[in-house]
């Protein structure tokens, strides 16, 4: 299953492609980045060719996910994991690697149009998300796009020598589309 290409004003979320391949090993691996994402500095790997291209071909493999592509070029991933038809929900997980983006909105934009995919063609019920508790741009990313904190697990994540909490957070379809809810 391919996803489809989702187009917002700023952004656009694709498949992979070849390119995307340049595009990933350009954009290198950022330690300030990384920590974010839960990992350590001392233990962050300059990315070769060979992981760039071992990325793009996971993103292909991966039925919900999409490369947030910015002004015409990869500028990292969005995806819906564990998807549960039953239940209707899934967790999402989103990375921009270009440090000079951050902060722009880019990935506001980019959480908008999967949550409009997800709440709306898949009909997904529920999107739970962590996020390590000192990522506050996330955080704030993340409210900003509806979701509400719901429990925090203590000492989750060892970075850089030091335990940090995970934030869980989720947001259901009815609060994001402004339905009533369902029953």
């Amino acid at each position: 299953m391919v996803p489809p290409i989702l187009e917002g004003p700023n952004i656009r979320l694709r498949p992979p492609c070849e390119a995307d391949i340049e595009a990933r090993f350009l954009l290198g691996s950022d330690p300030a980045i990384a920590e974010m994402f839960g990992v350590s500095r001392e233990d962050v790997r300059p990315i070769t060719r060979e992981r760039a291209a071992a990325w793009v071909r996971n993103l292909g493999e991966h039925p919900y996910a999409w490369i947030i592509e910015i002004q015409g070029t990869c500028a990292g991933e969005i995806r819906l994991d564990r998807v549960d038809q039953h239940d209707r929900r899934a967790s999402m997980a989103i990375g921009i690697y270009d440090s000079a983006l951050l902060g722009r909105g880019f990935g506001s934009e980019a959480i908008d149009l999967l949550l409009r995919h997800a709440f709306g063609p898949l009909g997904l019920h529920r999107i739970g998300i962590r996020v390590l508790s000192y990522n506050e741009r996330a955080i704030r990313a993340y409210e900003k796009s509806g979701f509400v904190v719901e429990g925090r697990e203590r000492e989750a994540a060892l970075v850089n020598g030091v335990w940090h909490d995970d934030v869980m957070m989720g947001l259901l379809d009815h609060e994001f589309l402004g339905k009533a809810p369902t029953e």
